[in-house]
């Protein structure tokens, strides 16, 4: 196993230097991460800025699977899936900048999100008011089809945390689709009413699913398979349909930009699980990225063995990204998963780490937790907890330069 320093990526020193200041929003001083105050709502927080050659368009999918029931809530009759998709824009000419969230997601998020991350501020946030970089509904560049990455956040997590890697892959010139799962993710926000929820749905993660065998096998099984149905959407979309379930209008020329032939995944924790099992399930994922996931199930008995995710237990035949965290309090709970997945696969298989991170550092947070700890808002103790000691202006382009590298490997944008 290779260990990386992140003071001493593939990404230089100076290299580092010269896109701190777009990462961060300015000089690579301190003053470019401090956050913008608004009197009335809290400080103001920003995401790191893509660094690749395209403009990026997003836009949301209503998505709607009459084939199943929803798992983790018998009272809605169908399973609903929100997803977002960015790509890289032929134009954002006439077209607003995308919010993180909604707002009713972010009043949803402000209020409970410290049920997942108790480290987060109970107040003193307008979480309404991070922007990403990206343009609502911009017309898609289909130019030519490019490669397509499906994103699964980790557990409890929705997937606006993980905007600012999405944005940054698709600057690169692919089209990333992230996933919420509902019901697991928090701040939920759908269009439309539906029987059983309300307009936001929470998460019902009440503790850690790993103390609850059943319950962490159903949260696995519902991603793996909500994945694979947005497949059947992407692929629906790329045929020319409208696979909205409310039926509103489409990005012009967004189907036309996919290469499903050329499709990956990466998934962070719960996600990455959700992602490396879907890739030993379906062939139609080419390469897979696990960002700290483990790759076996609970132990029925404390202090037992959990059995292994088929993928570990046999091993892939495509590419697999191993990426963790040297900082991530249950490194130990990956030690008997991942050395199997890399002893069975070949050769196809490969794992690296990150060092003075910690477990949230492949999410939104890498960036924003260090601007919560300069306003006052987190501890230096929980910033550690939560991404680790890097600055921001280092880990955020040892994460990007990881899954860039990886998929422009084995994915390439021609």
């Amino acid at each position: 196993m290779r260990h990386h320093h992140i003071s001493r990526r593939a990404v230089t020193t100076s290299a580092l230097a010269a896109t701190a200041g777009a990462l961060l929003g300015g000089s690579t001083g301190v003053a470019a991460a401090t956050p913008g105050r608004r009197p009335a709502d809290g400080i103001t927080l920003r995401l790191p800025a893509p660094t690749g050659p395209y403009r990026t368009g997003v836009t949301t999918l209503y998505l709607v699977d009459r084939s199943r029931r929803d798992p983790l809530e018998p009272g809605i009759p169908v399973r609903e899936v929100m997803a977002s998709v960015f790509y890289p824009a032929r134009t954002v000419r006439g077209c607003r900048r995308a919010p993180q969230m909604t707002a009713g997601a972010a009043a949803d998020f402000g209020a409970d999100g410290r049920r997942s991350h108790p480290e987060l501020p109970a107040s003193g946030v307008n979480w309404a008011a991070t922007m990403t970089h990206s343009y609502a509904d911009a017309p898609a560049d289909a130019a030519r089809r490019r490669p397509v990455l499906l994103y699964s956040p980790g557990g409890g997590d929705a997937r606006t945390m993980g905007t600012a890697l999405a944005e940054e892959l698709a600057s690169h010139g692919r089209v990333v689709v992230t996933i919420d799962h509902p019901g697991d993710g928090c701040e939920v926000e759908f269009p439309v009413a539906m029987t059983g929820r309300e307009t936001i749905r929470p998460t019902v993660l009440r503790y850690d699913p790993r103390t609850d065998p059943g319950l962490f096998r159903t949260l696995i099984d519902t991603r793996i398979a909500d994945i694979r149905f947005v497949l059947d959407q992407l692929e629906a979309l790329a045929a020319g349909r409208n696979p909205d379930a409310a039926g509103r209008p489409l990005p012009e020329h967004l189907g036309r930009a996919l290469d499903l032939r050329r499709t990956g995944a990466y998934g962070h924790s719960a996600g990455g699980t959700a992602v490396t099992q879907a890739t030993y399930d379906d062939r139609r994922i080419g390469a897979a990225a696990d960002l700290e996931g483990y790759l076996d199930r609970t132990p029925e008995t404390p202090g037992g063995k959990g059995e292994l995710y088929p993928v570990a237990r046999y091993g892939t035949d495509r590419p697999l990204l191993l990426l963790g965290s040297d900082g991530f309090q249950d490194r130990a709970g990956l030690e008997r998963s991942w050395p199997a997945v890399l002893s069975h696969s070949r050769g196809r298989a490969c794992r690296r780490q990150l060092d003075r991170a910690a477990h949230w550092v492949f999410t939104d947070y890498a960036a924003l937790v260090p601007q919560l700890q300069a306003a006052g808002l987190v501890t230096a103790a929980d910033r550690a907890r939560m991404v680790g000691t890097a600055d921001p202006a280092a880990a955020v382009p040892a994460v990007r330069h990881h899954l860039l590298s990886f998929f422009a490997r084995h994915l390439p944008a021609r």
